[in-house]
């Protein structure tokens, strides 16, 4: 069974949904049998990859709030993130494009390090003091490597900016085309969706209901032939040879 989640790494709810969903995903007794794959979404795709400015002056401008209330959000989530044993600084954080950032995960997800550099961009992002944003592209490059990626290769990807463009932009109008307005956004098995960072009882109902409604394909059997099912069959080792 394959889960699929929308995030963006400028997202603080991502970072919380992400602990809470693996919490979930590691008391699930079929844990093995599920597949996780992280794909992308921007929550500001028109800002310019220099534009970077701290996070309470960006939501005072975007969301219309007073700075006492943007403080007291960023508390609030301090508090969430803390509660999944995750550290969050709610001051002095930034924010800015995540466009490459994107670019490097669909990188890292053909070398099977997805979900390690997703990981160490969030600490980066919501935990350690060196912006993710101001320092360029070497400190995407060290994360990366951090991950378990190669440096030149991320360096690479990180100077043409088509390397993978195509894959980001192909993920976004998907979530489009499955509803997503916002994220974190998980969608079980194509047949259902959980919008946001739900508790993770919430996530361990939906894993067991996806899951019992994941029915392997069930082979309808005819006839006392060689091959499996019954029948004749070509396969990996050979055809069945018919029998006079």
């Amino acid at each position: 069974m394959r889960v699929e989640i929308w995030s963006d790494i400028a997202c603080p709810w991502c970072y919380v949904g992400k602990a809470r969903f693996e919490k979930a995903l590691a008391g699930f007794a079929h844990r093995d049998g599920v597949e996780v794959v992280h794909r992308s979404f921007e929550l500001d795709p028109d800002r310019a990859k220099d534009d970077v400015q701290p996070v309470l002056t960006m939501l005072t401008a975007k969301y219309g709030m007073s700075e006492a209330q943007a403080r007291a959000g960023e508390d609030n989530l301090g508090a969430q993130a803390a509660a999944e044993g995750l550290d969050y600084r709610t001051r002095g954080r930034d924010h800015g494009n995540t466009f490459d950032m994107h670019r490097l995960l669909h990188l890292a997800k053909e070398r099977g390090r997805q979900s390690e550099l997703l990981d160490a961009l969030y600490r980066a992002n919501f935990a350690e003091e060196r912006s993710v944003f101001a320092e360029g592209d070497e400190r995407l490059a060290e994360l990366a490597v951090a991950a378990g990626l190669d440096a030149d290769e991320a360096r690479g990807v990180l100077a043409d900016p088509a390397a993978y463009a195509d894959e980001v932009r192909a993920d976004e109008r998907e979530a489009a085309r499955l509803g997503a307005g916002g994220v974190p956004f998980f969608v079980l098995d194509r047949k259902y969706g959980v919008s946001g960072a739900q508790p993770a009882e919430v996530f361990a109902q939906a894993l067991a209901q996806a899951w019992d409604e994941h029915q392997p394909l069930t082979l309808l059997q005819d006839g006392d032939g060689g091959g499996d099912g019954g029948a004749d069959v070509c396969g990996p080792d050979g055809c069945a040879v018919p029998r006079s």
